[in-house]
């Protein structure tokens, strides 16, 4: 993200750690991808050359579809990538904008919040059972649910605190 020299050093920090977190977002999903391609492969593999199918891989990529979704939401919210109708904000006024804007990062972080509370819920009560075939609890299924919704209220109320300061550069795109 590049940056006007009127941006006050504090929010340069704040740009720079969220910065930091979609970056680590990008890196566990393009693991969990390549690793996702992997054990399909191998699961292929075991299946038509072996003749011995590896049971385990389908609980092990319904985790990973679950962390590549999520986490790779929270980085569509936090580069203004994620799915959203932009034709209207780009043919009002600049004041009629921000306040679209507002309104939609308030929702975002409202949604994120949820997602984080009502995950966090789901991930402690489903803690102490188990994922057959590979035995990790079960809670792991809505951590990713439970995490991105947090990454989603962070990075939303990042782009609320550069709208408040008058220093958003966002630009909607409608290619």
């Amino acid at each position: 993200m590049t940056h006007s020299p009127d941006i006050p050093p504090a929010m340069r920090r704040m740009d720079a750690a969220l910065d930091g977190i979609a970056l680590l977002c990008r890196v566990v999903t393009g693991v969990a991808l390549v690793v996702l391609t992997v054990i399909f492969g191998w699961l292929v593999f075991g299946r038509y050359v072996l003749n011995a199918t590896p049971t385990w891989v389908e609980q092990v990529a319904l985790l990973l579809v679950m962390l590549i979704a999520f986490l790779g939401a929270a980085v569509g919210v936090h580069e203004n990538t994620h799915l959203s109708v932009s034709v209207l904000r780009t043919t009002v006024p600049a004041r009629v904008r921000t306040v679209l804007l507002v309104i939609s990062d308030l929702l975002m972080a409202g949604f994120g919040g949820l997602m984080l509370w009502f995950g966090a819920q789901l991930t402690l009560f489903k803690w102490g059972s188990l994922i057959p075939l590979i035995q990790w609890p079960e809670g792991l299924r809505s951590l990713p649910l439970t995490i991105g919704g947090g990454l989603i209220l962070l990075f939303s109320a990042g782009h609320l605190i550069r709208l408040y300061l008058g220093v958003d550069e966002r630009t909607d795109s409608i290619e």
